[in-house]
C-alpha cells in the first residue's frame, strides 16, 4: 500500500525547497502526494503564486486562505492550524512534510504531532537571526524526523536533544534545481518578464518582524543607496511578514524610475535562478544570497540582522541597513568575483530523500519522542 504524504507550502520560497522532493515522489507509485497551499501563495498582491503549483501539473493540491492582509503572525499560525487539522483529518497522511522557519511550518508541525502524524521537517538546525529561529527550533522539536543541509545542522538538532537516527543530511532540496538543464535561458526570462538590461544586480529585502518599528528607515536607507548608484535592479517584493506594506510602499518610489528599476511581485523560480546566476550582485536580506548565489559564484550584500547568524563566505559583504554602510558596501562589491562554493549539499537531494522514505525502518519512527542528554 502506497504511503501518503502531505507537504506543506506557505511561501515561494518554500516551494522552491520542496518541489524537487514532490517531483521524484509523484512519479512513484510507493507514494501519494498531496500539496497543503496556503501562506503568501493565496495573496494577489504577492502574485498569487499558487498558479505556479499548479502549473507543474501536480495531482493532489489543496489550497487554503489562511490569512488576510491586516492579520499578525499569532492570527495566521491559529488559522493554518484549523485549516490543516481539519484537512488532515479527511486525508489521514502517514507523515506531513513542512520546510524552516515560517508559522506555516510551524502550524505544521503542531497539527502533526498532536494528531499522532509523523512530522519530517526540511532544513531544521539551521541559524539565521531574529524571530526565524525562535519558530524554526520550534518546529523541529514538534518534528518527528529531520531532513538538514548538512553535518553543522545536525549537530545543533543533537544539541537540541534529537536522536542522532532520525536526522539525515540530504543537502538544501533547491540545489537540484540549481543547475537543470531545463532551466530558461536568460533570454527567456528577460522577454517573459520584460526585461531590458544587460546588466543588472536582484534586490530582495524582506522585513525584519522583531524590528518592525523601524522597517520603514531601513528600506528608505537601502532605496536611497540603490537609486544613487546607478546601477540596474531587478527588485522582487518581500514577504507577507508585519512591516512588507512599508517596503512595498517604499518601492512605488523606484517603480517610476523605470530607467533602473524592474519590480515585481513575485517571480516564477526557474526564472529567478536564471536571474540570479547572470546577476552582477544579489543585495538584501534574503537566504538566496547565502544559500543560492554562493553556489553560482554571485557575490552578494547582506544588509541587517535578518542573516546575521549564517555562514561568513567570501563573496558576501555584511552591512549595516543604512546609507552609508550600503553604499560602501555597493562599491566595494565592484569587481568582486568568488569563487563558486557547494556548502548545501551536491544537487543530489531529492534522490536521497527518496532512498530514505523507501526504507521500511522509516516508516517505524517512533512518534513518541524522548529527549536525549548529552
Amino acid at each position: 500500500m502506497s504511503k501518503r504524504i502531505v507537504f506543506l507550502s506557505g511561501t515561494r520560497a518554500d516551494f522552491g525547497k520542496i518541489r524537487s522532493l514532490l517531483d521524484i515522489l509523484q512519479t512513484s507509485p510507493e507514494f501519494e502526494v498531496h500539496i497543503f497551499v496556503t501562506g503568501m501563495h493565496m495573496l494577489r498582491k504577492y502574485g498569487y503564486t499558487c498558479r505556479e503549483i499548479e502549473r507543474r501539473g501536480y495531482k493532489n493540491i489543496y489550497q487554503y486562505i489562511n490569512q488576510n492582509y491586516s492579520d499578525t503572525m499569532d492570527s495566521v499560525l491559529g488559522k493554518t492550524i484549523a485549516g490543516l487539522s481539519d484537512y488532515v483529518k479527511e486525508i489521514q497522511p502517514d507523515m506531513l512534510v513542512v520546510h524552516g522557519d515560517r508559522v506555516e511550518a510551524l502550524a505544521g508541525a503542531i497539527v502533526g504531532s498532536l494528531n499522532n502524524i509523523l512530522v519530517g521537517h526540511i532544513e531544521g538546525g539551521e541559524v539565521s537571526g531574529t524571530i526565524d529561529d525562535l519558530i524554526r527550533h520550534s518546529v523541529s522539536k514538534l518534528s518527528h524526523l529531520h531532513f538538514v543541509t548538512n553535518d553543522r545542522a545536525k549537530q545543533r538538532l543533537i544539541q537540541l536533544g534529537e536522536l542522532d537516527k532520525n536526522i539525515y543530511p540530504i543537502g538544501s532540496p533547491d540545489v537540484d534545481s540549481l543547475f537543470s538543464p531545463d532551466l530558461p535561458t536568460l533570454d527567456e526570462v528577460k522577454s517573459w518578464y520584460g526585461i531590458p538590461f544587460n546588466n543588472y544586480a536582484v534586490m530582495l529585502f524582506h522585513p525584519v518582524t522583531t524590528e518592525v518599528d523601524d522597517v520603514a528607515r531601513q528600506i528608505n536607507e537601502l532605496v536611497n543607496a540603490v537609486i544613487d548608484s546607478n546601477k540596474n535592479y531587478i527588485v522582487i517584493y518581500p514577504n507577507n511578514d508585519s512591516g512588507s506594506d512599508k517596503i512595498i510602499t517604499e518601492y512605488s518610489r523606484i517603480e517610476k524610475n523605470t530607467l533602473n528599476f524592474k519590480v515585481y511581485p513575485s517571480m516564477r523560480f526557474d526564472y529567478f535562478l536564471t536571474l540570479l546566476k547572470n546577476a552582477e550582485f544579489i543585495i538584501g536580506n534574503s537566504s538566496s544570497a547565502l544559500m543560492e548565489a554562493p553556489y553560482y559564484g554571485v557575490p552578494a550584500i547582506n544588509i541587517g540582522s535578518r542573516q546575521s547568524n549564517r555562514a561568513n563566505l567570501p563573496g558576501v559583504i555584511n552591512c549595516s541597513a543604512d546609507y552609508a554602510a550600503i553604499s560602501a558596501a555597493l562599491a566595494d562589491i565592484e569587481g568582486l568575483k568568488p569563487e563558486p562554493i557547494k556548502h548545501f549539499g551536491d544537487g543530489d537531494s531529492s534522490q536521497k530523500f527518496f532512498s530514505i522514505l523507501q526504507k521500511e525502518q522509516f516508516w517505524n519512527t517512533n512518534k513518541q519522542k524522548t529527549f536525549v542528554d548529552l
